[in-house]
């Protein structure tokens, strides 16, 4: 009897050890299989032969992980990427008024007529000035970038801030000339929005009219039953350079406008906001007519009793 006991735990202590080697056996496996992930950065899932004593749950939790790592990997990757295309666009933005700041404040110094001076005075405060746009609106597009920036929306009278867009440029209409096409309706016309916000794309679309366009420029607002539709438009002579599926890419320029003092972020600036307010941006390019085109579900219209 005792022969049989111990003969029964042996056989026992053998499985138990099989076993375990097993287990071991897997267990290398599997880091072997980890290790050549890790250093080959391959697509290939962890596999094990073993899908008992919670085996096959590490495989899968393990896989996981390596998917997570991999996707925040690539999110990584891209952030870097972004970046540098931000320092390296950013930095030819800023070396232009730069350089030509520096020039000026020399000829200011070595200058002695006093008309002469003003002039450069005037020209260095137009180069700072252009600096502090650029500047804003990089801060304003990485603003926009961040998943957690919120923007606050409530009733705004669309007509209303458009007409004050229109009215805001009116020094520069006069110096270039420019007497814009107006077809605002009058009938207050309300979308939930942000007022700081629309005021902001219509005036990114302007400048961006008013730099890149021939002197004329078309301003509409219509309102359906429900949907309000922008409408700003203006010719344009490099319309063979125009690439109208990148327009709202950031820091994308036609060839003809590289040299002005420009980010090229104000389209991208523009549509992030109308995003944001639930609206939708699309350029158009019928001959030498460029059309920035702004839908917003409407709320309602008002009549102003006032």
């Amino acid at each position: 009897m005792c022969y049989i006991i111990i003969g029964i735990l042996s056989v026992a202590l053998l499985l138990l050890f099989f076993i375990l080697w097993i287990f071991v056996r897997q267990i290398q496996d599997i880091c072997r299989q980890l290790s050549f992930l890790m250093e080959k950065d391959s697509n290939i899932r962890i596999t094990s032969q073993l899908d008992y004593g919670g085996m096959g749950k590490l495989v899968d939790i393990l896989n996981k992980i390596m998917k997570e790592r991999k996707e925040n990997r690539k999110k990584y990757m891209s952030k870097e990427a972004y970046l540098s295309d931000v320092y390296t666009n950013l930095s030819h933005d800023i070396r232009t008024p730069l350089t030509s700041l520096d020039g000026y404040i020399q000829l200011l110094e070595e200058c002695e007529s006093k008309e002469e001076q003003k002039r450069y005075l005037w020209i260095a405060r137009e180069r700072i000035h252009s600096l502090k746009e650029i500047l804003e609106e990089l801060f304003t597009f990485s603003k926009l970038k961040n998943e957690t920036y919120h923007l606050e929306l409530t009733d705004c009278c669309i007509n209303r801030i458009l007409r004050q867009t229109v009215f805001s440029y009116y020094e520069d209409w006069t110096k270039l000339g420019i007497q814009p096409e107006l077809d605002i309706e009058e009938i207050p016309i309300y979308i939930e929005g942000n007022e700081q916000a629309l005021f902001r794309v219509f005036q990114n679309v302007m400048k961006n009219a008013i730099d890149h366009g021939e002197h004329r420029i078309g301003i509409f607002l219509k309102s359906f039953e429900d949907e309000v539709c922008v409408r700003i438009s203006n010719d344009i002579s490099n319309a063979e350079e125009i690439q109208i599926d990148q327009v709202f890419e950031r820091f994308y320029k036609a060839d003809s406008s590289r040299s002005k003092n420009s980010t090229g972020l104000g389209l991208s600036i523009a549509k992030e906001f109308v995003l944001r307010m639930n609206g939708t941006i699309e350029a158009k390019l019928e001959g030498q007519e460029f059309s920035i085109l702004l839908k917003y579900p409407s709320i309602f219209l008002r009549k102003n009793n006032n």
